[in-house]
């Protein structure tokens, strides 16, 4: 029963994270350089949980974040 219920627990955590990406489709920059389409974490007012924030992972290419930024950041915080 214990497997189970961490098993249901384990699929809604990383279904709500899912739910939290956005795809953005590919285009051009005025350069002319093509950018190719890829999936980005919604826009929130933190930065600390961003893929690209050290501490954390891209779900979807397993790249750790390198990028920390001043002062704290927290959930709780908006000025990261």
């Amino acid at each position: 029963m214990k497997k189970i219920l961490l098993g249901a627990i384990f699929s809604l955590v990383m279904f709500s994270s899912v739910l939290a990406d956005t795809y953005v489709s590919g285009y051009y920059r005025s350069d002319g350089t093509y950018v190719s389409g890829h999936y980005r974490s919604d826009a929130n007012s933190t930065k600390s949980d961003n893929w690209s924030t050290k501490g954390n992972v891209n779900p979807y290419t397993g790249e750790a974040g390198t990028k920390t930024f001043g002062g704290s950041c927290s959930s709780l915080s908006l000025n990261c």
